[in-house]
């Protein structure tokens, strides 16, 4: 059996925490106001062991109506709520409003704790069971046990105990997630041990040694003791009501409402998206940008519930909304979260996060509404495929995955494999795992093409473009950290539909052709630097003796570089490649003999003057044939 917590509800004054007292001699009122004033205004907690010899962690959470923030505190860890309600009063204001918060936050087990019947008499105790069903008719403690208790003569108690028992045994197993969370509800200094924080562990689990990290702040810090019911323990797992000291922690760094988490692990947002239910008990209906007190974990936040598909939320419906927060808070799908309005302060809606890392949506986008109803659904390769697409070519990783779906890891890797299979996503980055969606790759690799399509219209006679130039066209290529281009080529390359070659991309189809006009320039062009040997004209020069279009000579040269007919060196000076090959063989076979040569020697080898010298030597150090050595020349040495 998973770790079960226990929490009470009920309106102020009707036994809570005297049934608490009674059935495990703690006294969970600890502060020194609560007992002058005989009310519980702070979260308390307890244990009690069942007849298996199993602990079950119990929450009082506070009746009075000023203290709800608190409850929905204590309400977010509970497993089993008993209902507390008096015998002598009945169902009261804060005995409706617990149970609205109960049902919000998703809790499906209990029973009801008929308290005070000590002081009644059997006509008073029939009509307080009256009020009692009528009350719960509809809610998810339609059926549930009603159990007659005094915590004054102890009648009742074990027919509490029993039925605790047996409910315990019916709650089906938790989710499980490996994903670490404790809700901070209390945090305190004690001698001796340091900060010490206390919270319900949402999720997973945390060892001694291990290192935390504070959402949102963001502090990190090292695990020194754990304590579950007062004991000492290494390892706690969801669902314990725990105490865990920290090493070295500030006690003014963290507050109720953080929560502690594997660092790394989650993401401070503020905006979630999420299904609410706006209760029926609401008198009028939630107009667009209502200003809301924000309720999950242990933290409450102030922010705005902005209606996306409607112009108000009329009582009693259900529908998808965005929630901007001002201060940042850290979910997960499916977490449950509850608004009260911000005056005067009433529980009106609450529901399950959606999206726990949204973006801001724009109103009656029919897109963004579609969306988040998927998200409503359980089919996750639809849910990891909308995350995907939100993700655009940035992409989404395992990691934010993992808080986005809320999926188990190996499932969630099962699914991602299946889908990648099919080609609905691309892996753009398999050490950090970051996921495109297929259609979003499909459609950029066709952008690709159209590209260079249009780069070869207007420029026929170059080979290809260039791949820097071609990456820098496209936005989405331009993150420093992106993997996208390399994985786009690729993938063209391997259906045949491009061509990547020294540095230039083209389509696979692609031939440069020649007009008749150009041809000729080609060969007029191609005999100049072939007669010019050595002692070439500058290209300006040959444009102005030819009388020819600047642009089509140009390309034309282009071509002539690209198939290796005329070679590059600077200063606008191009020679015929059969001229610096033969140099080149009457320079290796000097060095191989010499051992150096000095630019002097070189003049007189090749004999043209030092205006092409220069050019022709350096020439050679580039393409790594010589390297120079004070004012020599030697061959380079390859590995």
């Amino acid at each position: 059996m998973d770790q079960i917590i226990l929490g009470t509800a009920g309106h102020i004054d009707h036994g809570k925490t005297s049934l608490i007292r009674a059935l495990t001699g703690i006294e969970t009122d600890r502060l020194k106001e609560e007992k002058k004033r005989g009310i519980t205004i702070e979260l308390g907690f307890a244990s009690i062991p069942l007849e298996s010899g199993e602990v079950v962690g119990i929450v009082d959470v506070p009746g009075h109506e000023k203290f709800v923030k608190n409850m929905v505190a204590g309400a977010s860890g509970i497993d089993i709520v008993s209902m507390a309600i008096a015998a002598d009063e009945g169902v009261m204001p804060q005995t409706r409003e617990h149970m609205e918060i109960c049902t919000l936050m998703g809790i499906k087990h209990g029973f009801i704790a008929m308290t005070k019947i000590d002081l009644v008499d059997e006509d008073l105790m029939e009509l307080a069971m009256e009020d009692i069903l009528e009350f719960t008719q509809g809610t998810f403690l339609e059926d549930a046990p009603i159990i007659q208790v005094s915590s004054t003569t102890g009648e009742g108690l074990e027919d509490f105990k029993k039925t605790l028992n047996e409910l315990c045994h019916k709650i089906p197993p938790r989710t499980p997630s490996p994903i670490f969370r404790l809700p901070v509800d209390r945090v305190f200094s004690m001698k001796g041990f340091g900060t010490v924080i206390t919270g319900t562990l949402a999720s997973g689990k945390t060892n001694v040694g291990d290192n935390i990290m504070i959402f949102p702040s963001r502090i990190t810090s090292k695990v020194r003791g754990i304590q579950v019911h007062g004991n000492s323990v290494d390892t706690v797992t969801a669902g314990s009501r725990t105490a865990i000291n920290f090493q070295g922690l500030d006690r003014e760094t963290i507050d109720r409402g953080d929560i502690l988490s594997t660092p790394d692990t989650l993401h401070p947002s503020y905006m979630v998206d999420a299904e609410i239910l706006f209760l029926s008990s609401n008198a009028k209906p939630a107009k667009p940008r209502t200003r809301v007190r924000f309720h999950s974990g242990t933290s409450e936040v102030f922010g705005y519930m902005v209606l996306l598909d409607r112009a108000e939320l009329t009582p009693g419906d259900t529908a998808c909304v965005q929630i901007r927060l001002e201060t940042p808070v850290c979910l997960m799908k499916g977490d449950r979260f509850v608004i009260r309005s911000y005056s005067p302060i009433k529980t009106i809606g609450g529901g399950q996060i959606l999206n726990p890392v949204a973006r801001k949506h724009k109103l009656s986008d029919t897109q963004a509404i579609e969306g988040l109803a998927c998200l409503m659904e359980e089919d996750h390769e639809a849910i990891l495929s909308y995350f995907a697409e939100q993700g655009k070519f940035s992409g989404v990783s395992f990691a934010d995955l993992r808080i986005m779906t809320s999926i188990p890891d190996k499932k969630l890797g099962n699914i991602l494999q299946k889908m990648l299979a099919n080609r609905r996503l691309i892996q753009t980055d398999k050490e950090q795992r970051i996921y495109v969606h297929g259609a979003l790759f499909d459609t950029i690799a066709q952008e690709v093409i159209d590209r260079l399509g249009a780069y070869h219209k207007d420029n026929p006679l170059k080979e290809g473009m260039p791949s820097q130039e071609l990456k820098s066209k496209f936005r989405a290529f331009n993150d420093k950290d992106s993997k996208l281009f390399p994985l786009v080529i690729a993938r063209l390359t391997k259906e045949n539909k491009v061509i990547q070659d020294k540095g230039t991309i083209r389509l696979s189809q692609h031939e440069v052709a020649l007009q008749v006009d150009e041809k000729e320039v080609r060969e007029k062009i191609l005999k100049i630097y072939q007669k010019s040997g050595l002692t070439p004209p500058f290209f300006r020069t040959i444009c102005q003796d030819l009388e020819v279009d600047q642009k089509v000579a140009r390309d034309v040269l282009q071509m002539l570089i690209d198939e290796k007919s005329i070679v590059k060196t600077k200063d606008d000076l191009y020679f015929d490649a059969k001229a610096i090959k033969d140099i080149e063989t009457k320079l290796v076979t000097f060095l191989q003999k010499s051992g150096e040569i000095t630019t002097p020697q070189f003049k007189d080898m090749a004999g043209v003057s030092r205006k092409y010298i220069i050019p022709l030597i350096e020439y050679f150090d580039t393409i790594n044939l010589t390297i120079r050595v004070g004012d020599t020349r030697q061959l380079r040495k390859k590995s």
